[in-house]
């Protein structure tokens, strides 16, 4: 069986460096009669959407096995569980909390806690309540609002025994998959969509800081946003400025304005009427200092210039990929981690989701998962190297605890370390998972080198 092998004198063998693994509400909760539609439900009611016509209401029905999934993380020996809360069932349309869905949260904290498993919510992992996006959503600035008093609710049930708070993950996903592409929930297209509906996720993140720094100020709080490294097709000086152009697009949009206070500079060359509505005092508030800054990572993206001097996609071609089709490249984890390192004055860092969709395949009651043992392997010492060159990295969550609902591609791909069985709910721990463990555990009798 194949191992995770780290340097002897990796920081990442210390006890100190953090392990968990990761998980969101909508891709395994179910339990849909036990709380409000979200905007993923109506997705997966119309056509076209999901790859494999599926929906989140059954998932992994970790509402009714909860104990056991916490049993089962208990057994990997990590630090810590990262989950999100589900908006729709802790808060009823009127604003009142949905007291059986809020104590559901309240028993699994509780029990983590118990097990010394450090608990870090995320607070919005993209299942919008309906009743809001049927107001506007995310391009209604109404629901930044609305954000801040959910919050507040769940920091007041919750309180100072979550470890971590994380306002919203990947709001480059909401926003652009979601506002402006179309491909995720709402299904909403247009860049000026798009660019509002970024603006308007920065802006409840802002006040949700301010709610958590009240609320749980013994909490560590930030945010937790994805990134792809931008290479560029070709050395031509158009490829170049495209590969630039998508950085501060995909990557920057979202990460400058939060540590400086400023979109970087492609926001002022769109057209005005794709340019987002500012309000006075927006940056400021969007701009809150972070204790902790949640980095996800899967790949790199190739960029090529196009004729009207914007950037389009390359598709990779004769390298290794996993199921998704994303190509493996762990020497762009270290060089992204770096670059924003060099570029940015950053709070200390969390690797919030790091892994790999793969073929899997259960045989004799194994799944042997090899490909996925060397990802982990690969992306592993990426972020030695990046700790090795000054970048402060305090832990690290694969992704995911289990297979799961991948959002529009349904249940066809598979990232958990623990197999699901859709028919009977049977979780299997494969060997990325048992890797994992062994790496975690491992860490006891290491003795590091000053």
């Amino acid at each position: 069986m194949p191992n995770i092998t780290l340097p002897a004198n990796s920081l990442l063998l210390s006890k100190d460096f953090l392990y968990g693994v990761a998980t969101s509400s909508f891709q395994i909760e179910g339990d849909r009669s036990g709380r409000l539609d979200s905007i993923w439900d109506t997705f997966c009611s119309q056509s076209n959407t999901i790859e494999d016509n599926s929906n989140g209401d059954v998932a992994c029905q970790h509402v009714e096995k909860w104990q056991e999934d916490v049993a089962l993380i208990a057994g990997l020996g990590v630090d810590a569980y990262r989950l999100s809360i589900s908006w729709p069932r802790v808060v009823n349309s009127d604003g009142s909390v949905n007291d059986i869905g809020m104590q559901f949260y309240v028993n699994l904290v509780d029990e983590l806690v118990k097990r010394n498993i450090k608990v870090f919510v995320t607070l919005y992992h993209w299942d919008l309540p309906q009743y809001l996006e049927d107001n506007g959503g995310w391009l209604n600035r109404d629901t930044a609002t609305a954000f801040a008093h959910y919050t507040e609710l769940v920091a007041s049930a919750l309180g100072d025994k979550v470890y971590s708070y994380a306002t919203l993950n990947e709001p480059f996903c909401s926003a652009y998959l979601g506002y402006e592409l179309g491909i995720h929930a709402p299904g909403k297209t247009g860049i000026a969509n798009g660019r509002q509906a970024a603006h308007n996720l920065l802006l409840p993140h802002g006040l949700g800081m301010k709610v958590l720094r009240e609320k749980c100020p013994n909490s560590l709080n930030g945010i937790v946003l994805n990134f792809s490294t931008c290479h560029s097709a070709t050395d031509s000086q158009a490829d170049v400025l495209a590969a630039k152009l998508a950085d501060e697009y995909h990557n920057r949009w979202y990460l400058q304005p939060i540590i400086e206070g400023t979109y970087p500079d492609i926001c002022q060359q769109l057209p005005n009427e794709q340019q987002p509505d500012i309000h006075e005092g927006d940056m400021d508030i969007i701009s809150q200092p972070i204790d902790f800054l949640g980095i996800n990572f899967y790949t790199r993206t190739v960029y090529k210039a196009t004729e009207d001097g914007w950037f389009d996609v390359v598709e990779p071609k004769n390298v290794p990929l996993t199921s998704m089709g994303w190509e493996i490249t762990p020497d762009a984890f270290t060089e992204i981690l770096v670059d924003l390192h060099d570029r940015y004055s950053l709070p200390p860092i969390y690797i919030t989701e790091n892994g790999a969709a793969m073929n899997d395949e259960m045989v004799n009651g194994e799944v042997v998962d090899s490909d996925r043992v060397d990802y982990f392997n690969s992306h592993l010492n990426a972020v030695h190297n990046a700790v090795k060159a000054g970048v402060n990295i305090q832990g690290y969550f694969a992704w995911s605890l289990m297979d799961n609902f991948e959002w529009a591609l349904g249940y066809t791909k598979r990232f958990g370390i623990v197999y699901v069985d859709y028919e009977t709910q049977k979780r299997t721990l494969k060997h990325s998972g048992i890797a994992f463990q062994e790496l975690v555990k491992s860490r006891v009798n290491v003795t590091l080198a000053v």
